[in-house]
């Protein structure tokens, strides 16, 4: 069962691949697309200036914070 008090519940991982998967099918039109691509090219220039990160992992950090952010605002 879901707790409503809980801010993350288990159908966090079920809307992310429904949104990803609109997000494939319905290419640039879709409205997640533009604010998930900023997010991973901001994370990815962040990564690009901080030595432990990388590029790689900072945009994928960039795109997986502003998704999460379009499923739970």
């Amino acid at each position: 069962m879901t707790d409503p008090n809980k801010p993350i519940d288990n159908r966090i991982l079920v809307d992310a691949v429904d949104e990803v998967k609109a997000m494939g099918k319905d290419g640039m039109h879709h409205p997640s697309s533009k604010p998930v691509l900023t997010g991973a090219a901001v994370g990815a220039a962040a990564g690009w200036v901080l030595p432990v990160v990388g590029p790689v992992l900072g945009g994928l950090a960039g795109a997986g914070f502003m998704l999460y952010k379009r499923i739970r605002p």
